[in-house]
């Protein structure tokens, strides 16, 4: 089976993306980094640092009297795991709608936009014409939100 990939919060992504900029750094970095974009207190980041440790997300070396942070995923995996995650929350069906509402909200440069158009090129090489839903009975919407029955 394989392993899970702790979940991580809003407030702890914070800490980790000052952890993957700075690379080795250690409490008060971090609190100084936050407390200007976040105005957390000291203690709000130590707290949020602890649960990440815990997590292992975050390595820590002592080094005299301070401890030093690393980041114990990178952060394109943890980026991976945040995308592949939300796609298992909803229906296959939604996908694709939900793509283009997250495109609709984002603020895209023109590069991304030719990213954006030349990976729906590859993709429609590979497009089928029907997705077939993966909820279960008592979680699909399908007949509502699609107009179409499954097989449940």
């Amino acid at each position: 089976m394989p392993e899970e990939k702790p979940e991580i919060t809003d407030s702890e992504w914070e800490v980790m993306r000052v952890v993957w900029t700075l690379k080795e750094v250690t409490s008060k970095e971090i609190s100084s980094v936050l407390q200007e974009k976040k105005e957390w207190k000291p203690a709000t980041t130590k707290t949020f640092i602890g649960r990440l440790v815990k997590k292992g997300m975050l390595t820590t070396e002592k080094i005299g009297n301070r401890f030093i942070y690393r980041a114990g995923v990178s952060e394109e995996d943890s980026l991976k795991t945040l995308k592949s995650g939300l796609f298992t929350h909803i229906c296959s069906r939604a996908v694709g709608k939900t793509i283009a509402d997250l495109i609709e909200e984002a603020t895209l440069s023109h590069d991304d936009i030719s990213l954006l158009e030349a990976a729906l090129k590859k993709k429609k090489q590979d497009a089928v014409d029907d997705i077939a839903c993966n909820c279960v009975p008592g979680q699909c919407t399908c007949k509502k939100d699609h107009g179409m029955n499954c097989q449940h």
